[in-house]
């Protein structure tokens, strides 16, 4: 594969360097997928403790001649400046550099454009229906370790995960913490948008109008409304989601489309690599031992792109 370095919204406030693999011999135009990153700063690669799952997939498909556009999230090259933007919600985060690169791709020969998708992970797998909505235009949606849930549900359940963990008196200190926060989430969407601006939720920068906002636009709502092909998969160790209500709550909602694809992977954690510990509190632990995206996984996705 060739790998061009490339800016994405070059003409934008926010440029972003990115990385283009395009396959070594394709047969006329070859498909393309966009990579959409989990929560929290990012770089083009998705390095997550010694991992870098991004770079996997996009040297993984670009072998069997699917191109793969990664790039840099906003809010690693300019999280300084942003923090203090009261307003920032998803859309800045995530979703305006999506439809980007998605356009970056149409707009290049080699590419075509009726065959490019997205992968989202984690949280980018919540968000990728709506990317697709709003601006994306994707032939399909792969949603790798995402959610049908709010995402204050999934943090409750992960905090409480770890709060089972605890001994005895940490767990009474942090069983405070996490009803507290549990209060906070129940009021956010009877606050008013500047009311949600105005308040810290999470740390010193995160405010409820981030999960308001992400909250008011549920993934639900566009899977339901597409009849475009879908893939969604999960590893069942993954500590950071519940088979039950995350990958269950997708079969429960859209098992009556035959559109959407199912798979769920033995022993693969939330990057979709074997799985060490298992724990969410040994999660540092876990992601320090550096792997690869399972080939399996990425088999599975290039053979349902290219049968679509």
């Amino acid at each position: 594969m060739a790998e061009e370095k490339i800016v994405i919204g070059a003409k934008t406030n926010h440029p972003l360097n990115g990385m283009l693999s395009i396959p070594d011999e394709t047969n006329g135009l070859c498909p393309a997928v966009v990579l959409v990153h989990g929560s929290g700063p990012s770089n083009m690669d998705e390095k997550v403790g010694n991992n870098y799952p991004f770079r996997d997939l996009a040297e993984g498909l670009s072998a069997k001649g699917i191109a793969v556009l990664r790039y840099d999230k906003r809010t690693f090259v300019y999280g300084k400046q942003m923090k203090d933007d009261v307003g920032i919600s998803v859309r800045e985060e995530t979703i305006e550099d999506a439809i980007l690169a998605a356009e970056f791709l149409r707009s290049d020969t080699r590419i075509d454009p009726n065959k490019v998708f997205v992968i989202g992970h984690s949280l980018g797998g919540m968000l990728a229906p709506r990317i697709d909505a709003v601006g994306g235009h994707f032939a399909g949606i792969i949603i790798m370790a995402g959610s049908p849930r709010k995402l204050e549900e999934i943090l409750m359940d992960q905090n409480n995960d770890v709060l089972n963990s605890l001994n005895r008196f940490l767990k009474v200190i942090a069983k405070k913490q996490i009803a507290a926060l549990s209060a906070k989430f129940g009021k956010i969407y009877n606050l008013s948008d500047e009311e949600a601006k105005s308040t810290k939720l999470l740390g010193k920068y995160t405010r409820a109008y981030y999960f308001k906002e992400m909250g008011e636009h549920p993934s639900t709502d566009y899977l339901k409304a597409l009849d475009k092909p879908v893939l969604i998969l999960q590893g069942d160790k993954d500590f950071h989601l519940s088979i039950e209500k995350d990958f269950g709550g997708y079969q429960k909602l859209l098992c009556d489309k035959p559109n959407v694809t199912f798979k769920l992977y033995p022993n693969l954690n939330h990057l979709f690599m074997p799985a060490v510990y298992g724990e969410i509190r040994k999660a540092k632990k876990e992601y320090r031992v550096a792997q690869h995206v399972d080939e399996q996984v990425i088999e599975d996705i290039a053979n349902w792109i290219l049968s679509v």
